[in-house]
């Protein structure tokens, strides 16, 4: 019998949560004319969303992760190269003959995978206008079939090239035979890029923001999974405790589901289970959380601890007293900064992204 919880890599099939509403308005803006900008905290699902959703479409879906592109003449290397890696050759070579400079294209003999490269002093704006053109003549030449160009970690897009964002607006504002799902986990900057009147992006396309899995169905699929060990009793109290620590989070909600899972089989139902579990991953990551807790200087320090220790709102007396932070503009530049890193959310209120982050902080205050 195997876990029926998965976590770290994309989640498909039986183990994709809900999101049906969700799925639904994907495929609807896929099957229009218009393009879609996915909004949401890192680990919420928005990757595995949208592959789920274009695996069903049967339309070539390009994804690329501009996190792990170093400027605009990689941006164009990578995505040729996903392009080559799911179009035969043999429909390419005649619209690669046609780019204003040609790339080299070979095949890596330690992986056996496509790699592709262009000349050092060539002009990277016009090699990724090329590459673009490819992929929007592969729509034009099949209209039923057209391509979904998925680009992740879209605002990273303002660190690539300087001007890169109105030189790939302009490209692609040229071309309407593909759809394009920009997704982005840092609010503020994804907003001022498609939200801001002066930006090259401004209204772009349908702006949809990524919540987290509403409790109830999180509650009946972590029931079900857990099911396979036990009794109904026994499953919803593991769920409910799974969903109070994680608060629904959905990557670790998933984490905690499949240790808690992985316990339960090996040494059967006990009340500490899901605790256990949860003292086991933080313990694993103990080393990584001192040295993180290390990059972090005072005041961020101070708003973390305010937050894990449920002070009230970061603007409250309370919370600034209880912490020693002077006035509410300081801890708000903090939450600004945590949340451009990544460490804080904000839903209805702030918290820590990281419940085992969170649970850390308390076990060291309380030693």
């Amino acid at each position: 019998m195997n876990n029926p919880f998965k976590f770290g890599t994309i989640v498909d099939g039986e183990y994709f949560t809900d999101r049906v509403a969700e799925q639904e308005k994907v495929r609807e803006i896929l099957a229009s004319e218009n393009h879609l900008i996915l909004i949401s905290p890192r680990r919420f699902g928005k990757t595995s969303l949208v592959q789920k959703v274009t695996k069903g479409l049967s339309r070539p879906a390009f994804q690329l992760n501009l996190q792990l592109v170093t400027d605009t003449a990689d941006f164009a290397a990578r995505l040729l190269r996903i392009v080559l890696q799911q179009c035969p050759m043999e429909r390419l070579k005649h619209l690669i003959t046609h780019f204003r400079f040609i790339p080299t294209i070979s095949t890596n003999p330690m992986t056996d995978g496509i790699e592709v490269s262009f000349q050092p002093s060539m002009d990277g704006f016009i090699l990724l206008e090329d590459v673009f053109t490819l992929i929007d003549k592969l729509g034009m030449k099949n209209p039923h079939k057209k391509p979904i160009v998925v680009l992740d970690e879209f605002q990273e897009i303002r660190t690539l090239d300087k001007n890169l964002d109105k030189k790939l607006r302009s490209i692609l504002q040229a071309y309407n035979h593909a759809n394009y799902i920009f997704l982005g986990s840092q609010e503020s900057m994804m907003q001022e890029i498609f939200e801001k009147k002066k930006s090259p992006f401004y209204h772009f396309g349908y702006l949809m923001k990524l919540g987290k899995i509403p409790q109830d169905d999180f509650y009946e699929f972590l029931k079900n999974g857990f099911l396979l060990l036990g009794q109904d009793m026994d499953a919803e109290t593991i769920s409910r405790s799974v969903l109070s620590f994680t608060n629904c989070h959905p990557y670790y909600t998933q984490q905690l589901a499949y240790q808690t899972w992985n316990n339960w089989k090996q040494n059967g139902y006990s009340d500490t289970l899901v605790e256990t579990a949860i003292t086991e991953l933080t313990h694993v990551h103990d080393m990584d959380y001192e040295r993180l807790w290390s990059t972090f200087n005072k005041t961020d320090k101070k708003v973390l601890i305010g937050l894990t220790m449920q002070m009230g709102t970061p603007s409250s007396l309370p919370f600034l007293q209880g912490v020693g932070i002077d006035s509410p503009s300081t801890a708000f530049s903090s939450l600004k900064r945590l949340g451009q890193q990544g460490y804080v959310i904000r839903n209805e209120g702030y918290e820590l992204d990281d419940p085992f982050f969170r649970r850390w902080i308390e076990v060291k205050r309380e030693g």
